[in-house]
């Protein structure tokens, strides 16, 4: 639990380090043990990309900005989304006390600043985990539903004005779905494949409430994908899952399978995934992220006919930064009363 005996005699002081609208500030500053510090005119317009990246600033501004920061019990995202930053900002302040990210896989950021032991044990870290849930499930099931009414194949004929042969599609009840990884979104997805009919598998660590019809260890992601007519993969990135959709895996499945991915690219060995793709042996990839990103142009994934790119846009919805600011808001109120907080990063895996 968070040592809140520092902040009961004043409000709890929230920088707003990342673009939000007036409106999203408002509704954060609406627990009056808060005081809530926002200066959009040093950050990037959010009507723009909420998630834009560095605002270009003056030297002037970039002081006014970092002051900011340093002055700050909590932060409202990740200084600019950099980890550099967050390093810096860490260093700097002594006094914080809690970083919201925005990013549902905020834990990489975390990664990425190289705090020391002592810094993880000071500052808790949360991430916006579960908010971007409901889109990343639609689209899991958009993929699925593409392989097992065969879009590769009828955009080909399509592309060739070409009227029939007229073949089979499949049937989603017909089908076997993997779905690896049982966070927020893998079960989520799981519950709407499973309202559609599908036969749903979990692969997870460990048992959890799913929506399934049975749980298998990791270990035994092959055997279970030879027996899939779908994989999808809702993963983090971490140092566990780092390949773990492998050559290995590939080569057990049944040919024709569809992969889809709304976790992390990384969880991908991306080069056998095109050989995979290439022989047949998955029909259709539909992947929302790559294992780098932005996809460099010399990948074969651009003009694959069986694959479907998304440039990690899945999650993207017209609710999700009031979403992000309801569960920051529901933090900062656990906070503030001691209560068990949403999201905290594990700072050994960084998820």
């Amino acid at each position: 639990m968070p040592d809140t005996s520092d902040t009961e005699a004043r409000r709890l002081r929230v920088v707003i380090a990342t673009p939000l609208t007036a409106e999203l500030v408002e509704l954060i500053a609406r627990d009056d043990r808060l005081e809530v510090v926002w200066r959009p005119e040093l950050l990037s317009d959010p009507e723009i990309d909420w998630m834009a990246g560095p605002k270009q600033r003056t030297a002037d501004e970039q002081a006014r900005y970092e002051q900011l920061l340093d002055s700050a019990d909590v932060l409202f995202g990740v200084p600019d989304q950099s980890g550099r930053a967050l390093s810096r900002t860490v260093a700097a302040n002594e006094g914080l006390r809690w970083v919201h990210t925005i990013p549902a896989g905020g834990g990489q950021q975390v990664r990425a600043a190289r705090l020391s032991d002592a810094d993880l044990e000071r500052v808790l870290f949360t991430t916006s985990a579960g908010v971007h849930a409901e889109p990343l499930a639609e689209f899991a099931v958009f993929g699925v539903l593409a392989g097992v009414k065969r879009l590769p194949w009828l955009l080909g004929l399509q592309r060739a004005k070409q009227w029939g042969p007229r073949e089979p599609l499949g049937a989603l009840a017909e089908s076997t779905v993997l779905v690896v990884g049982l966070g927020s979104i893998g079960r989520l997805t799981a519950t709407m494949l499973t309202g559609l009919g599908c036969h749903v598998v979990g692969v997870h660590r460990r048992h959890v409430e799913a929506d399934v019809e049975r749980i298998v260890p990791v270990a035994e992601l092959a055997v279970a994908a030879s027996a899939a007519d779908a994989i999808v993969l809702a993963l983090p990135g971490t140092d566990e899952t780092l390949g773990l959709l492998s050559a290995e895996v590939l080569e057990a499945v049944k040919p024709g399978i569809t992969v889809v991915n709304v976790g992390r690219g990384t969880t991908v060995d991306e080069p056998a995934l095109v050989e995979a793709l290439q022989d047949g042996r998955v029909g259709l990839a539909v992947l929302d992220v790559t294992q780098v990103e932005p996809l460099p142009d010399e990948s074969p994934l651009w003009k694959l006919p069986n694959v479907v790119l998304a440039p990690h846009t899945a999650a993207i919805s017209p609710h999700e930064p009031r979403r992000i600011a309801e569960l920051f808001a529901e933090n900062a109120r656990r906070y503030l009363d001691g209560e068990p907080m949403l999201n905290v990063v594990n700072t050994r895996e960084f998820y």
